[in-house]
């Protein structure tokens, strides 16, 4: 794929589904930032796996719920590189728990973390991006965002609320030349699939068209052609990676 881009920071980027995407990216040439909020350690094996693979990686600590630490972030990625070309906001937490017995302090931490995060970099980005009339956004939602999930009454409202924001986004930043789309995964092989007992495992894939769970690269490959020259006519697009779970 090709990227008249040159750097790209993706959020939540030491583990993963976002230290897969930040190792495709890094694949196709882009200098990759890896954000992280906690576990130095993971972001720095990140970076090392990049850089002796011939890519190029820096490591950006920021906590993206907070303004001031996301938008200093950025700053400092523009001054060392003179733009920010891409950003994938993926850094998001979940807090499960039926609804009745989920308490607002709960709710409210994972809207902060995933949709408020998100507005902060998508906001950040439009101002910085737009000096340029350049930039490509990736917002990684979720499949419960359009579907719901008992459990999961903050997490489905964060990654609703994202699906709509980048629609809303893509519409405001379209004249400075700024796109802005979605990923919404489905069930994903990750730490959290793998902690799943095999019976579970297999009654999920009942459900599933292509019967398994995705890759982790099978969503980095979908963010890379949002955020690519390919992909150069599509912004406001909610991207379904799930198998053909939700269509």
């Amino acid at each position: 794929m090709n990227f008249t881009g040159s750097n790209v920071l993706v959020t939540g980027a030491s583990r993963g589904i976002g230290a897969q995407i930040a190792k495709t990216l890094a694949g196709y040439g882009l200098k990759v930032w890896i954000n992280y909020r906690s576990g130095a350690e993971a972001a720095q094996k990140i970076q090392e796996e990049i850089e002796a693979s011939g890519g190029k990686a820096a490591i950006i600590k920021a906590d993206v719920t907070n303004e001031e630490e996301f938008v200093a972030a950025i700053k400092t990625i523009v001054d060392a590189d003179g733009e920010l070309s891409y950003l994938v906001n993926n850094a998001g937490i979940t807090k499960d728990k039926l609804a009745l017995r989920m308490s607002v302090e709960d709710f409210n931490d994972v809207i902060s973390a995933n949709l408020t995060s998100t507005f902060i970099g998508c906001k950040a980005s439009l101002k910085f991006m737009g000096k340029k009339r350049f930039g490509s956004i990736v917002n990684i939602s979720s499949i419960v965002g359009e579907m719901g999930n008992p459990g999961q009454t903050n997490y489905a409202a964060s990654k609703g609320g994202v699906n709509a924001m980048t629609k809303a986004f893509a519409k405001e930043a379209a004249a400075r030349g700024i796109r802005y789309n979605a990923v919404t995964p489905g069930f994903i092989q990750t730490d959290m699939t793998h902690e799943l007992k095999d019976e579970v495992k297999a009654e999920y894939e009942k459900n599933i068209p292509l019967s398994r769970f995705g890759n982790p690269s099978e969503i980095a490959d979908a963010v890379a052609f949002l955020l690519s020259d390919h992909s150069s006519y599509i912004t406001g697009e909610i991207l379904k990676v799930n198998g053909g779970l939700y269509v």
